[in-house]
């Protein structure tokens, strides 16, 4: 099994070595067998599917459906790159008669997988599957918050590739720091906080490797006055509660028109009682005392707990799901993310406040529109800087879309086809025969 466990003060040279001398002949196998390995390792993680799910489950304290579902999710996405590894083509360019002039996508050389521990499976399986169907070797790097899960599917993964193709390492931000900054590495791409994106970022400026980033968002979501509250309380419930509020496109913002802000609040309150009943905790205590700082330093300034917003007596990190009201938009819950179960409210005099205040933002993942009104929703969609905007829909999309992240919310395609030219640079070969040849 290719899992090393890098220590503070270990160099991480000697991992990315391995992986740098084994990207040659792992570049020059066939896309076919690159992808068939795949296929292996995604049938191996099925044999393995109720070990994975449980250690999701113990990792990130998901309720185990939801664990499995999100391991399934993860060896759907490794079958997608295993197909689409081998059809991912270039260009032929129209040059001289006697001339061949093509553009050919080619394996960037080592790529560094930084992955975080909310959704953990899914989101290895996308760095990785499109990194190594394209021939590049991966030295990837879990959470140190889903240590279990990562070593089993390091596992499942080493089985079914070459040696040293793919390794895994454990650590704290320490060592995917160290990895980020290594000279030989070509791709540092990375899930997770704002902050280590943000440092990533500056250490491949220094060695050149490609950065590729999906970082923390503060998405809004708009509910205008002619749909009904009850509904739309719902969908802002699930995209603020899901997971416990601990996915990158969670709803961290609520902007509700004036009009209908009275019965969507009371039907918020209500959806988030009735999340309590299912709701996982957070991962830790840890964070679950930041999610609670933020909550009463908005009540400190002047937001009022229509639900929630109390830590709960004995150990344990489970934090209920809160519904903030009153809140202004210098609050810290209404700016910066919140990754838990808190649903901020700000009431507005009309769509167009609610659009402008919603755009006021330095990050750029995603959010979500609720409207019957189709030119308010296109001009939301025109009008918000994110990457992804979901009109009437707080989650879905079909399959194979992909977004940039923009802003602090990162930069770079981050899964679907798109995720394969992020990890291939393109040569461009001119051929022409010698000079007098006819």
């Amino acid at each position: 099994m290719a899992v090393t466990e890098l220590m503070p003060h270990t160099e991480p040279y000697q991992v990315v070595d391995r992986a740098e001398r084994a990207f040659p002949a792992w570049a020059a196998t066939d896309p076919a067998e690159r992808g068939a390995r795949l296929h292996r390792a995604a049938d191996a993680m099925a044999a393995r599917l109720d070990d994975l799910a449980e250690a999701n489950h113990a990792d990130t304290g998901r309720p185990r459906d939801e664990a499995r579902a999100s391991v399934e999710a993860g060896i759907g996405t490794l079958r997608q790159y295993a197909e689409l590894g081998p059809l991912h083509r270039g260009r032929a360019l129209q040059g001289g008669w006697n001339a061949t002039d093509l553009m050919i996508p080619q394996p960037r050389g080592v790529v560094v997988a930084l992955t975080p521990w909310n959704d953990p499976v899914p989101v290895a399986c996308g760095l990785l599957g499109a990194a190594l169907v394209t021939g590049n070797t991966a030295v990837h790097k879990p959470s140190e918050r889903a240590c279990r899960t990562g070593a089993l599917l390091a596992e499942l993964l080493a089985e079914a590739l070459p040696e040293d193709v793919v390794q895994t390492v454990f650590g704290a931000g320490e060592v995917g720091a160290a990895l980020a900054a290594n000279p030989h590495v070509a791709v540092v791409a990375h899930v997770g906080s704002t902050h280590t994106g943000r440092s990533i970022a500056m250490a491949a400026a220094a060695t050149g490797a490609k950065a590729l980033l999906e970082n923390g968002g503060n998405d809004a979501a708009i509910v205008d006055c002619d749909v009904d509250p009850a509904w739309a309380a719902a969908q802002v419930a699930l995209g603020a509660y899901a997971n416990g509020g601990q996915v990158c496109t969670s709803v961290e913002r609520v902007f509700v028109h004036q009009d209908v802000a009275a019965p969507f609040l009371d039907a918020l309150v209500k959806e988030a009682e009735r999340w309590n009943d299912t709701l996982c905790p957070l991962v830790d205590a840890n964070h679950r005392a930041g999610v609670h700082r933020q909550v009463t330093d908005a009540v400190s300034a002047g937001a009022a707990l229509a639900t929630g917003g109390t830590l709960p007596s004995g150990a344990g990190s489970w934090y209920p799901a809160t519904v903030l009201t009153d809140c202004t938009p210098v609050m810290s819950v209404m700016t910066e993310e919140t990754f838990g179960p808190v649903a901020p409210v700000m009431v507005v005099s009309d769509f167009a406040e609610g659009l402008a205040l919603a755009a006021e933002d330095r990050h750029g993942l995603a959010a979500s529109v609720f409207t019957a009104d189709m030119a308010n929703a296109q001009r939301a969609w025109r009008t918000l800087d994110v990457g992804t905007v979901k009109v009437n829909a707080v989650f879905g999309g079909a399959p194979g879309g992909a977004a940039q992240p923009r802003r602090l919310s990162g930069t770079g395609f981050g899964y679907g086809p798109e995720l394969l030219d992020e990890m291939t640079t393109t040569k461009v070969v001119h051929l022409s025969p010698p000079g007098g040849a006819p």
